[in-house]
């Protein structure tokens, strides 16, 4: 993979140590992404506890289906690259 840097003067290959810095922060960034996801998740959980408790006046099998697909979207096939229209759809 071949890596530049734009400036205003123009462009310029990397060095070795900058491609090198590059990449490392590249695999950091690729590696947060399932935790970011599941951050995302637990969220939308927690935003959605209340309906699931006797008193809520709520449709509770569409709530459960949301919340049991907001569980399992660490199984979904983008995972951990999803896009807003791989997330499920509060009821």
């Amino acid at each position: 993979m071949s890596y530049t840097n734009a400036t205003p003067q123009g462009v310029f290959d990397l060095t070795e140590e900058e491609i090198a810095a590059k990449q490392a922060q590249e695999a950091v960034t690729i590696s947060e992404e399932p935790n970011r996801v599941r951050e995302k998740r637990n969220a939308l959980l927690a935003e959605s506890d209340w309906t699931q408790i006797t008193d809520a006046t709520v449709d509770k099998t569409a709530w459960a289906t949301y919340r049991q697909s907001l569980r399992d979207i660490t199984t979904h096939s983008n995972f951990p690259n999803l896009e807003e229209a791989d997330w499920p759809t509060a009821p």
